[in-house]
């Protein structure tokens, strides 16, 4: 049956018998994509019965529909003719992972981060309504992605505004690890009652064409259920606020879902429908580990086990070191925003359980719980990863930086993460960070210097940045360590024909890049500058006054990061005569690929820069 399917009109034609078949079908084909190339498993095999009604009851080819970080998309793209394409999902040249406005007509706003859904379709609504023109615009928000701030302010404005729209809230009880916090425990007791039936607008309808009485008896009615209702399920949040609210409602049953979604089209201010689902959905082993089979790697279908086995990687050492370093300081805590495992602080929460904060995803809380936990003395450590720092910008300004308190920022996942793309590519972190007075800058080159700088940021006292990639060390070991000084480069190797100023993961690159030159005749000097801010412009200025040539690699943007530094000092000195050349990312958004392909396009492997030098 899905082989019929090249678009939603092919859809609206299925009986339920039909679509519950294809439901099936659609779910097999995502397991077998997804086990193969990786990717969102568990969130899009929960919405695949609300995704086949949502095309069935509105028109995209006008209705407009923005999904919330857009991981659960799968099926919305296997419906609107992408469904060969999806074998190509998260692959170099391939499909994006998240809704691309470039990839195709019936994705209307680009997203992959969390809660920002609600206000992009209320923009959309009232340029709409500006424009006198005539079409349903949705939201798909999950319950995890509601807690975060925008998402609440959005709310709060649709709400007053009584802008008509529809918001699908997609409840899982899951964003990527279990929900916490206030809003989930109201949904909680939502999702225990059925409050609403389409006899409510039914009804309304009817007794409001009594003549004289009618309107009178519905005002009574009106005021009578809510009495009951606020009896019933305290706080009704959203109606509160201005929604009508519809559900919950069985988000696997696509009759049900499929009237309720008709009954909000005759609705005129804005509605809220209250969807059930479940995180892996006919996968049980998905069901079963729904936080492991949020993002997943290829994986074998018949056990779950990843096709490639997980090793070290700097999160878990991160997160061991945390813990090791809280044995002796009681004053340190973590802080995550719903990224527990992810950034290697399961352990730490199960060791120091009063020590822990997840605070669900509201990254700018994070940030500013820390300042309020250091103004009082105690030692935050937050990791985040660095895509998603973005979003905590101002409270690393204005409420860490300003006030120089001593909260340990760890930006995990810094650099290319490869197949997730855009939205996801750790960047931007270095260049934005280096702008911020007060903070202090490290990036390590391999396992052990993570954990000396980690013990270092603990004792400094002072705002501290530590940025570390995604995934495991090189696999030629340093023999070098030294012990970490403030603003202190060091150099392994010494050479006089040539400066490689690198830092983090790319100061391995820089000395297999150094070992190819030397066989080629030129003798390179390698530094791992180890700070990005302070800089050791003593030891740096000395090498390329000797070499009277550097080149710069980094991970991050090409734009106020390591090589911007390095310029900086030699014009500040006044030495004109260095030859300068830096290796970093173009100053644009990088594409979902492996980082290996992403590498070699933008020059950044080994070979090509030896090239380059020759």
């Amino acid at each position: 049956m899905l082989e019929n399917i090249n678009s939603p009109k092919d859809l609206k034609k299925l009986s339920i018998l039909e679509k519950q078949k294809l439901a099936e079908e659609i779910r097999k084909y995502i397991l077998e994509i997804v086990s193969e190339n990786g990717g969102h498993l568990a969130s899009n095999l929960g919405v695949v019965e609300l995704t086949l009604a949502l095309h069935t009851v509105f028109d995209f080819e006008k209705d407009k529909i923005v999904w919330d970080v857009g991981h659960q998309t799968y099926v919305h793209k296997i419906l609107t003719g992408r469904r060969e394409a999806l074998k190509t999902l998260r692959k170099l040249n391939g499909i994006a992972g998240f809704p691309k406005t470039n990839e195709s007509k019936y994705d209307f706003f680009n997203t992959g981060h969390s809660s920002t859904s609600i206000s992009a379709a209320l923009g959309m609504a009232r340029a709409r309504d500006l424009k006198k023109e005539n079409y349903s615009v949705l939201a798909v928000i999950g319950d995890g992605a509601m807690t975060g701030g925008m998402a609440l302010e959005a709310l709060n404005d649709v709400g007053y505004s009584k802008t008509k729209m529809t918001i699908i809230l997609n409840d899982n009880e899951m964003s990527i690890s279990p929900n916490i916090g206030g809003l989930n425990m109201l949904l909680s007791k939502l999702r225990t009652k059925r409050m609403y039936t389409r006899t409510n607008v039914i009804m309304k309808k009817r007794i409001n064409e009594i003549p004289v009485i009618g309107k009178p008896i519905v005002k009574i009615v009106q005021t009578i259920k809510r009495s009951i209702k606020q009896l019933i399920i305290p706080k009704m949040f959203f109606e509160d606020i201005g929604f009508t609210y519809l559900g919950p409602v069985d988000g696997h049953n696509i009759e049900e879902l499929q009237s309720i979604l008709t009954l909000s089209k005759q609705i005129d201010n804005p509605v809220l429908i209250h969807v059930l689902t479940k995180k892996g959905k006919g996968y049980e082993i998905a069901e079963k580990n729904p936080d492991k089979f949020h993002a997943t790697g290829p994986f074998d279908i018949q056990t779950g086990n990843a096709k490639k086995a997980k090793g070290k990687d700097y999160s878990k050492v991160f997160g061991d070191k945390l813990i090791e370093l809280a044995e002796k300081n009681d004053k340190i805590v973590a802080i995550t925003a719903s990224m527990k495992d992810g950034t290697g602080l399961t352990e730490f929460s199960k060791k120091f359980p009063e020590r822990f904060f997840d605070i669900g995803i509201a990254e700018q809380h994070a940030l500013g719980l820390a300042a309020g936990m250091a103004i009082d003395g105690m030692i935050p450590v937050v990791p985040i990863y660095s895509s998603f720092y973005q979003r905590a910008y101002d409270q690393v300004i204005h409420d860490i930086a300003l006030q120089n308190l001593p909260v340990v920022m760890c930006v995990d996942r810094a650099g290319i993460v490869g197949a997730d793309g855009e939205t996801h590519q750790g960047i931007l972190d270095m260049a934005f960070f280096r702008l911020v007075p007060n903070v202090t800058i490290l990036a390590p080159k391999d396992f052990r210097e993570l954990e000396d700088m980690l013990a270092f940021a603990v004792d400094l006292k002072k705002p501290v940045v530590i940025r570390y990639p995604r995934g495991g060390e090189d696999k030629e070991p340093f023999e070098k360590h030294e012990t970490i000084e403030k603003g202190k480069a060091e150099i392994l190797k010494e050479g006089n024909d040539l400066s490689i100023v690198t830092i983090g993961k790319m100061v391995a690159k820089g000395m297999k890049i150094a070992k190819k030159l030397q066989d080629k005749g030129i003798n390179a000097e390698v530094i791992n500058a180890r700070f990005l801010k302070p800089l050791d412009e003593q030891t740096i200025k000395k090498s390329i006054k000797k070499t009277k040539k550097v080149i710069t690699i980094e991970d991050g943007t090409i734009i106020n990061g390591l090589g911007t530094a390095i310029k900086e000092l030699i014009m500040d000195n006044h030495m004109e005569d260095i030859e300068i050349k830096a290796y970093a990312y173009p100053d644009m958004f990088i594409q979902h690929g492996s980082v290996e392909e992403l590498e070699k396009i933008y020059h950044l492997d080994v070979d090509d820069i030896v090239e380059g030098e020759m």
